[in-house]
């Protein structure tokens, strides 16, 4: 069976805006190049998340998903990307990076 990825609406709306902000915040002097970074965090999602182990979600932090990764953006930033699965259906339901004070639990 095929795995399947699919983001819940709040998250792809936040990676949407997220280019948006990154720009506004003046992390990236081109429109593009926020849009270039937030592709990656989606190739991350689409293609690559299935291949790394998940950690289980601290009870803390369950609201988010039962299970999560990270991906290392670059020297400062990391994604965590929680989710739920079942077979081979993956469903994103939240992500948040290291800047954030929750990630202080994982």
């Amino acid at each position: 069976m095929e795995k399947v990825v699919v983001l819940q609406q709040d998250v792809a709306d936040f990676l949407e805006n997220l280019i948006w902000i990154l720009f506004e915040k003046e992390y990236f002097g081109f429109e593009e190049s926020a849009q270039v970074y937030v592709s990656k965090i989606y190739d991350f999602i689409e293609f690559d998340l299935v291949n790394f182990p998940p950690k289980r979600t601290p009870h803390k932090l369950r609201r988010y998903g039962s299970k999560y990764v990270f991906y290392k953006a670059n020297s400062h930033t990391t994604w965590y990307i929680f989710f739920e699965s079942r077979g081979a259906r993956y469903v994103i339901t939240y992500i948040t990076n290291n800047h954030m004070e929750d990630v202080n639990f994982l």
